[in-house]
């Protein structure tokens, strides 16, 4: 379920809600890699600091540890809270992350297919042009490369089935 800015900011405190704020959509695309990498390691280590709080206090709940302070928690909802904002901060800047890196990757894979192109094109720029034929001049008819197949499509289908039916003949012998 979506949650508003009003109740993220109630479940967290100052520090947290400054580091979620940067977290949504137009404030994170202007961070820079590195902030955006120091945000993601700083919103991880406050979201496992509530997972370990949250996962403490319903063990309290159920009786398995003893309390952290005088008495057992009785109620869990400000840290689950806590803990459902700050992992779907995570989630939104991890994407933003996994975003930059296709982007960047995608970026390094034009730059590199055309400085390949860039090579083959100074190799081959030595010898004569490759493809000499242009439309205004009309274009001539390439000759196929391909052997001509004497065999019809349903003579080599009807071949393979028989020898099929033969092998299965001598397999069920």
């Amino acid at each position: 379920m979506a949650v508003s800015r009003k109740q993220e900011e109630r479940a967290l405190n100052k520090d947290e809600w400054q580091l979620v704020q940067k977290s949504h959509h137009p404030a994170v695309q202007d961070l820079p890699d590195a902030d955006l990498l120091g945000l993601i390691k700083s919103v991880r280590e406050r979201r496992d600091r509530a997972q370990a709080e949250a996962h403490r206090k319903r063990r309290e709940m159920r009786g398995k540890v003893v309390p952290k302070g005088t008495e057992a928690a009785t109620k869990d909802q400000g840290t689950q809270a806590k803990l459902e904002v700050l992992a779907m901060s995570m989630r939104r800047l991890n994407g933003e992350h996994e975003r930059r890196r296709r982007l960047a990757a995608k970026l390094d894979l034009v730059e590199k297919s055309r400085n390949t192109l860039a090579l083959k094109q100074k190799k081959a720029g030595n010898g004569p042009d490759f493809n000499a034929r242009h439309a205004h001049q009309g274009m001539r008819a390439v000759e196929s490369v391909k052997r001509k197949d004497l065999v019809r499509p349903m003579e080599r289908g009807r071949q393979r089935k028989a020898a099929a039916v033969a092998q299965a003949k001598r397999d069920a012998r």
